[in-house]
């Protein structure tokens, strides 16, 4: 079983994902919400994906992907992003996102998504 690290500054988000991912068999490990939060979690559990905000207090979701390809490589790092945020996904593909995910969110391209990366 997969392991998951959310980090996500929407409660609603993360419920709603946490719901579709533990249905689909996968492992919630932790939840951040920020991305600063998130890379010291990622740190300490060492997760198997990541499932990242892209706009977040204190640290936002491209630089804590930054953060996160510095420290592992071959980290896989889904970024979660809201219809309207094209700049920032080219921003996180120069970056090393794994993937994309939009909100609203479509629970099989979430399960689809992750299974492919793990």
């Amino acid at each position: 079983m997969a392991t998951v690290l959310m980090v996500d500054d929407s409660r609603t988000s993360r419920k709603m994902l946490r719901a579709v991912l533990e249905r689909g068999g996968f492992e919630i490990i932790g939840e951040a919400t920020n991305g600063e939060e998130g890379y010291l979690k990622y740190k300490e559990l060492k997760p198997d994906v990541v499932t990242l905000d892209i706009t977040m207090p204190v640290v936002d979701g491209v630089e804590a992907l930054k953060m996160i390809k510095a420290l592992d490589g071959n980290s896989k790092v889904i970024m979660v992003t809201a219809a309207g945020q094209k700049n920032k996904m080219i921003d996180c593909i120069k970056a090393g996102a794994n993937e994309f995910l939009t909100k609203p969110f479509d629970q099989q391209e979430i399960l689809d998504v992750i299974t492919k990366l793990v």
